[in-house]
């Protein structure tokens, strides 16, 4: 099916967005993370509207085409209350189900446990929810090494050193996180979707304001079971070769995903799954949402 481009004004961004199948069908919104964009999604879309979903794909703030505001960035607050913000510009009553890769994820859990958005289903790609108490780039020496990119990000230089020599550092991420994948078209669409200045500052800006794998403050758990808890039934994809997010990660946070949470790990994948093998997302994904959107 085709893929649609379009412009929506929400409460609280201009957001450029994806958009495939039945505008009045069920929704489910796919949240990108770094350094990606919503076209990260152009397999999975189809293949959601094929179930006679309406499947679609904002572009986070400061990746182009949405806007690139000069305001202040809360991190995984400022994305969930826009993804929050775009659901009720598309229609909030209608069945919702929401997926989210790397940055997308954690918007889409702090969302969903906030209570902000109940979604019938939730998919979450690459970033699983945090375990209490768990700061997961420290969590190992491995994944120390991994996360470099992050501490640097948090400098004040950061935004100067993802803009440097054409933003060298996403094609050299791209490499690192889905090793063996050629990753040419995405970064080339990461490029354009960060024309200026302003753009970069915005998608370095999340990384010196909060962990991305910290508990949110706010963010409900299980205390007595050490659980999050989300409030929809979960589905967690993790590409065994992740050179971002490490599988000893996941394992580690096993104990601490809702208990009847379902877990693939995909073997020969690496960050950028949905990417590198969209017919294995997409047969684990759209039966799982199309499912609990029926019901």
């Amino acid at each position: 099916m085709e893929i649609r481009e379009r412009q929506i004004e929400t409460a609280t961004l201009s957001t450029g967005l994806l958009e495939c199948g039945p505008a009045d069908g069920p929704l489910v919104v796919c949240v990108h993370g770094f350094p990606d964009t919503a076209w990260s999604f152009r397999h999975l879309l189809p293949a959601l509207a094929a179930a006679g979903l309406h499947a679609v794909a904002p572009f986070l703030r400061g990746y182009a085409p949405s806007a690139a505001p000069d305001e202040p960035h809360r991190g995984n607050a400022t994305y969930a209350e826009d993804l929050v913000a775009l659901v009720d510009a598309l229609g909030a009553t209608r069945p919702l189900a929401l997926v989210g890769h790397d940055w997308g994820a954690p918007a889409v859990y702090v969302a969903s446990a906030t209570g902000a958005l109940s979604p019938r289903a939730i998919v979450g790609l690459a970033v699983p929810p945090p375990a209490p108490g768990l700061a997961l780039d420290v969590s190992t020496w491995g994944q120390m090494r991994r996360s470099w990119y992050s501490f640097l990000l948090a400098r004040p230089f950061g935004p100067e050193l993802l803009g440097a020599g054409d933003l060298e550092l996403v094609a050299q991420l791209w490499a690192d996180w889905s090793p063996g994948h050629d990753g040419a078209e995405d970064v080339a669409r990461v490029r354009a979707a960060l024309p200026t200045a302003a753009h970069v500052r915005l998608a370095a800006a999340p990384y010196a304001v909060e962990d991305v794998r910290a508990l949110p403050a706010g963010f409900p758990a299980h205390r007595a079971r050490g659980r999050v808890a989300l409030g929809a039934p979960f589905l967690y994809l993790h590409g065994a070769d992740d050179g971002c997010m490490g599988i000893d990660v996941l394992d580690r946070l096993r104990p601490g995903l809702p208990e009847d949470a379902l877990v693939e790990v995909l073997p020969g994948c690496g960050h950028f799954l949905q990417v590198e093998r969209p017919d294995a997302v997409a047969a684990h994904v759209v039966p799982f949402v199309a499912r609990h959107l029926a019901g």
